[in-house]
């Protein structure tokens, strides 16, 4: 429950007038596939989510001076349509990266999106206002927001986003599905967002509602504009007799007396009997939308709830440490870089956004400390002493793992050892919660992996031992570096330079540099500090820029920038600015070095993977966080640090294809041509995945080819690389949170696309609480699917306030990697407000069963997947229009 009761008070009629003056004409808000294909024109839950954030966020921006930057102004932003990177970069400034609030406004949209799709919620009536069930419908959505501000003040933000986008999704359905804007209303419902008071002129269950409608269009069906409603959807539960449907081509209810429906969903009579209301239900949602970001951040506070959306252009700090006793220059060495870190950009915008530490040795590992707090950091992070220990191997991917549970999305994570892992056997779910997460991983290993002395061991380790760091550290697009102990000092101070703003990888053309032969890479006028970075068994080198100046391995400045070694260890910052074109670097070594080119920019680049589904209760794109081998998938690249008016040269960056690359041997997989999705300078590109691409379960890196302004070439390289998944693996959980005492049903589905499978499946939990479940294994043939129930036990001593991770794992036969699935829940102590409200007048309506059904044993269905599929892929926008509301006093 929200902590304290406040009531709404409604916008004022000038709001509204200036609502209707800034709001554009429908084919301004860029379409999704629900409205480029079934509803030409329609407003789409990710237009809604997307605009109410940005004006939250530029509500907050005014009201916030930024520190050192001249004042935003509202003037600046009256009738114009609001752009994420535009009003980021008019706060923190162009050169700052707006990727992490892309991406965290993208995971709240794909949230909210995702509960049309998943089978646990897409036909629940209680998460979309549907069937009358407004009151539970109520419940769930203020249990929602509670669960927000609980996860987002336990920095489990992803969560938070998460129930962020499913609570969104309700709220605006509310709109869509009741007759609320029929019965006259353009303000949002004042009690929606509170557990009291009780919702008043409720239609009850012998009220008829509709009359019949034979026709697409009902405009006068409804039968009473006193009572509140909502339609009912498909067969569960069935629509008693004088009851609205839903309405519309997917809705079975509809066909039943009374035909037709009432939703407002699209601008299309074939899916909304109310389509020429929809501007009016969207009008309102969007105020509704923001009422409830507003409420976050009156609750949250304008720190938390920039956090919650990540709002900033910083990361965090994370550091995994092997405290035992041969350690000591490599803890001093962390210790360095973290106080530097706190040093130097407190009270910036580049000041990390939390501190997470995880110690380990043998056999122990954890606890892990999470703060945003940075002298608690320091203070933590001081009382860190190498003792004991001195064997090796050590439990350092298990304190890895515990990192990553902890470390936000879009973060670094620093490993700080001299040993290899005990726990080798963790490698493939570590490399997995990486790509999950989108964390990059880096090993400061001071140990060089060929010789066998130095610590004590039991036994003799092979020279292979640390091939589990190179499998993470491939998959997260991070590096292991080994070095001495003496030098560990000047390596660390990649950490600080890791975190520099904007940071982008730039790839190079081969991958793979063999010694001796000449690999290049492409300087464009939007990078600064470009920067080469080498490491191996490197006897020379040269790097030579597009005028054909080169300089070679001789340490201080040089005619193109300034060199340090390190032991193998080697970095070249170039001069600002940097030449633009086409550089070149020839490395002379006994083995292939590993080399690295990075830069800072703005300009970067996001990517996603989609489905796109036309059967179900609602089409669109499924989204999805890796492709699947067999089904026909969709590529979203989102360009982010667009900033109109900005850009260099004569127009905005333009992008063509994208390259394909298996990791790590750089043979090129596929150039896929880029389709742009609306105007350039949204940044929105789609393409579909090549299908013999999709046959195979292997990692890929991703490039962005194209021109800058100028028509000069543009690359960037996507920080890890994507693996194609050898089967669907999808868990989900209850709708609301755990409470401790409860038992709870998961659900999970697993299919095959591309051939039989023959597939174990194990379960673990995160803490160990009791799970069962009654799949165990599944044999799955061509376009065949598994369902199964899991049962999660929750006891009474389970932490209130605490984050409870499951993990499924699907074992298929040798060398098909395993396929991994995460589901994060969070548990709560149950409180009177939070117990279901049943109205009299609906005791004799069970709630409908979840879909599919839980069943007393698995069951394999056969059929095409994801029903029918479309040719071209569009995804919703990051894009808003500029509202002046009065919230920031909630």
């Amino acid at each position: 429950m929200l902590p304290v009761e406040v009531p709404l008070s409604h916008l004022a009629p000038p709001i509204l007038l200036l609502l209707q003056l800034l709001l554009p004409p429908t084919s301004a808000f860029f379409p999704n596939i629900w409205s480029l294909l079934a509803a030409p024109g329609s407003v789409t839950h990710q237009d809604l989510t997307e605009e109410a954030v940005l004006n939250v966020t530029l509500q907050l921006f005014l009201e916030q001076p930024p520190p050192g930057r001249p004042r935003l102004r509202l003037e600046d932003y009256r009738g114009r349509t609001l752009l994420a990177d535009d009003i980021f970069a008019a706060y923190f400034g162009s050169l700052l990266p707006s990727r992490r609030f892309r991406a965290a406004l993208g995971e709240v949209s794909r949230a909210n999106a995702a509960q049309d799709f998943l089978p646990a919620s897409r036909n629940n009536p209680d998460l979309h206002f549907d069937a009358e069930r407004l009151v539970q419908g109520r419940t769930l959505l203020v249990g929602a927001l509670r669960e927000i501000l609980v996860a987002a003040r336990a920095f489990e933000h992803t969560l938070a986003r998460q129930r962020l986008g499913a609570a969104l999704h309700a709220l605006q359905d509310f709109y869509s599905h009741s007759n609320w804007v029929e019965l006259g209303e353009r303000q949002p419902h004042p009690h929606l967002l509170w557990p009291r008071p009780e919702l008043q002129s409720l239609a009850q269950a012998g009220d008829p509602t509709c009359s019949d409608c034979e026709e697409l269009s009902c405009p006068g069906n409804l039968l009473d504009l006193t009572l509140l409603t909502s339609g009912y959807f498909g067969m569960h539960p069935p629509k008693p007799p004088g009851k609205c449907s839903h309405g519309g081509h997917f809705d079975q209810s509809s066909s039943q007396p009374p035909r037709g429906g009432i939703n407002k969903d699209s601008t299309s009579p074939s899916f909304s009997p109310h389509h020429m209301l929809h501007l009016q239900a969207v009008q309102v949602a969007l105020l509704a939308s923001i009422e409830a970001l507003s409420l976050l951040r009156s609750r949250l506070g304008d720190r938390g709830f920039s956090r919650l959306l990540d709002i900033t252009p910083a990361s965090s700090l994370s550091f995994v440490l092997d405290t035992t006793g041969s350690m000591g220059e490599e803890i001093n060495a962390a210790k360095i870089q973290a106080r530097h870190i706190v040093e130097q950009r407190r009270g910036s915008p580049m000041e990390p956004i939390s501190y997470v530490l995880v110690p380990f040795h043998d056999p122990g590992f954890g606890p892990v400390f999470t703060t945003s707090d940075p002298d608690s950091f320091w203070q933590k992070l001081n009382e860190i002493h190498a003792l004991g220990g001195g064997d090796e191997p050590e439990m350092c991917l298990s304190a890895l793992e515990l990192a990553l549970q902890h470390t936000p999305p879009l973060s670094d994570i620093f490993v700080f050892t001299d040993a290899s892992p005990k726990d080798a056997f963790l490698t493939n779910r570590v490399e997995s919660l990486t790509r999950e997460r989108r964390c990059r991983v880096t090993f400061l290993v001071t140990e060089d992996p060929s010789r066998v002395q130095g610590r004590l061991r039991r036994e003799t380790l092979s020279p292979l031992r640390f091939e589990p760091y190179e499998a993470v550290a491939l998959a997260s697009g991070g590096e292991v570096i080994f070095t001495k102990d003496q030098y560990i000092r000047d390596v660390a101070d990649i950490i600080g330079e890791n975190m520099a703003g904007g940071l982008v990888t730039l790839p190079l053309e081969p991958p793979v540099l063999t010694p001796g032969e000449t690999c290049t890479f492409v300087v464009d006028r939007l990078l600064r500090h470009v920067t080469v970075r080498m490491h191996g068994n490197i006897s020379g080198f040269w790097i030579k820029s597009p005028a054909g100046v080169s300089q070679g391995p001789e340490e201080g400045t040089g005619p193109l920038g300034h060199t340090r070694r390190f032991g193998q260890f080697w970095t070249v910052t170039m001069t600002d600015p940097p030449q633009t074109g086409l550089w070149e670097i020839q490395v002379a070594a006994e083995r292939p070095p590993r080399v690295r080119v990075q830069a800072q920019s703005a300009l970067d680049f996001l990517f996603y993977f989609g489905i796109p589904v036309e059967d179900g209760p609602h089409p669109g794109l499924y989204p999805m966080t890796q492709p699947v081998a067999g089904l026909q998938t969709q590529l979203l690249v989102e360009v982010t640090g667009l900033v109109s008016g900005q850009s260099s040269g004569d127009g905005q960056p333009r992008f063509s294809h994208v390259v394909l690359r298996r990791a790590p041997e750089g043979a090129v997989g596929g150039r896929v041509p880029l389709e742009p999705v609306g105007p350039p300078e949204r940044g929105l590109l789609a393409a579909s995945l090549p299908p013999t691409l999709l046959s195979v379960s292997a990692p890929f890196s991703l490039e962005l080819v194209g021109q800058d302004g100028g028509g000069q070439g543009l690359r960037r390289t996507a920080p890890q690389p994507f693996t194609v998944a050898p089967v669907l693996l999808e868990l989900s959980g209850p709708p609301a949170f755990l409470a401790p005492g409860s038992k709870v049903p998961l659900s999970l589905h697993i299919a095959s696309f591309s051939g039989p499978q023959d597939l174990d499946l194990r379960m673990s939990v995160n803490p160990s609480f009791s799970l069962t479940s009654n799949l165990s294994r599944a044999r799955l043939g061509l376009n065949e699917s598994a369902w199964g129930q899991m049962w999660l036990e929750v006891p009474d001593s389970a932490a209130p306030d605490s984050v409870v991770t499951v993990t499924v794992t699907a074992l298929g036969a040798s060398p098909v990697p395993p396929t991994h699935a995460f589901l994060r829940l969070l548990v709560l102590a149950q409180s009177l407000q939070d117990r279901p409200q049943t109205p009299a007048h609906s005791a004799d309506r069970a709630p409908p069963p979840a879909t599919p059904p839980w069943l007393p044993s698995s069951l394999v269905t056969r059929g095409r997947a994801g029903g029918g599929l479309v040719g071209r892929a569009w995804w919703g926008t990051v894009v808003g229009v500029l509202l002046l509301l009065g919230c920031s006093a909630w």
